[in-house]
């Protein structure tokens, strides 16, 4: 049967709020493997590596026997796996054994700020008044995020953690940005996914980044006390599988820039899944700080193409030359 083009638009936005759902529960469910004696790096190196070889059926699918264009696209690769798989969610996962995860999450959303602060600096021509509206937003949004009703109740170095899961996902924006080529988008997410696991294993086993793991049951809200695979496997299929593979559908159909304000939800479903799973529930303050976090990033987005001397900044979520990493 074939979609008419509103059926295929509607049908579309489903299943990218389906993708920004996805891709929230994966802070929610690897906080208690992190309590439970994980470390972030074993944690990120076993849902990048799962997740990838879940992927690998259809990456290889789509790749057409073209082995060759791996080779070509080495770089990419590299950039994708140390960047944005093991930088952006190793940072994160960090961040939130000392943040909770709404916090962690706002705070890693000022990405496509410090891409405007970055192009100010470089091209030394100040953006257009709509960028530096939402740069002032989210801004103001951050210390309202970070320092709620001026209590500092908030540990620093998760805040540091958090920042740099910002900066590595903004590099990610800048590695999506680059054009693949003919390397379908689910290729590079699955193989990036297995290269940065293995860099991580590697580096692990010299000591340098500890890869503690425990099998030790964990406490889940609504679940209760569960075995460690349970969280994990939700994690690899719901927020990496799942997710990747729906936010390439759900963009394909909407278009990048609608895509892009859809994926704004993973915000507030990460808030939501974390008040009912973890009991984290944001303060007055951090939500209206939170609110300001994401009106600022629509306002750079709304802006983006229209202010040529700035970097293009791609969406969360990927469009049919774009990829998503899952960092959260």
């Amino acid at each position: 049967m074939t979609l008419t083009p509103t059926s295929h638009r509607t049908s579309g936005l489903l299943i990218a709020v389906a993708a920004a759902a996805a891709f929230a529960t994966s802070g929610p469910f690897v906080k208690p493997l992190l309590d439970s004696g994980w470390s972030p790096a074993a944690a990120v190196a076993v849902r990048a590596g799962a997740g990838g070889l879940v992927l690998l059926v259809p990456a290889l699918i789509a790749l057409r026997g073209r082995y060759h264009l791996l080779l070509r696209s080495w770089k990419l690769i590299v950039g994708y796996a140390v960047i944005a798989v093991v930088g952006s969610q190793v940072f994160y996962f960090a961040s939130i054994q000392y943040l909770p995860v709404g916090v962690a999450l706002l705070i890693e959303y000022t990405a496509p700020i410090l891409l405007v602060l970055l192009a100010w600096a470089r091209s030394r021509v100040a953006p257009a008044l709509l960028t530096v509206a939402g740069a002032v937003l989210s801004v103001a949004g951050l210390a309202l995020v970070i320092n709620p009703s001026g209590g500092g109740g908030l540990h620093p170095l998760g805040i540091l953690f958090a920042v740099l899961a910002a900066l590595c996902l903004a590099g990610y924006y800048l590695i999506a940005a680059l054009p693949t080529g003919e390397l379908p988008p689910v290729t590079l997410v699955s193989v990036g996914l297995i290269a940065g696991a293995v860099a991580l294993a590697g580096v692990g086993a010299t000591g340098l980044v500890p890869l503690a793991v425990t099998d030790d049951a964990v406490e889940i809200a609504g679940l209760g006390e569960v075995p460690w695979f349970v969280p994990m496997a939700i994690v690899v299929i719901v927020a990496t599988a799942f997710a990747y593979f729906a936010s390439l559908i759900g963009a394909g159909r909407l278009g990048s820039r609608l895509a892009s304000f859809v994926g704004l939800l993973e915000v507030l479903f990460a808030v939501l899944f974390a008040w009912l799973l973890l009991g984290e529930v944001p303060t007055l303050v951090q939500a209206l700080g939170g609110a300001l976090i994401v009106a600022g990033v629509v306002c750079v987005r709304m802006q983006r193409d229209a202010v040529s001397v700035e970097p293009a900044l791609p969406d969360p979520l990927p469009d049919p030359t774009a990829t998503r990493v899952g960092r959260e």
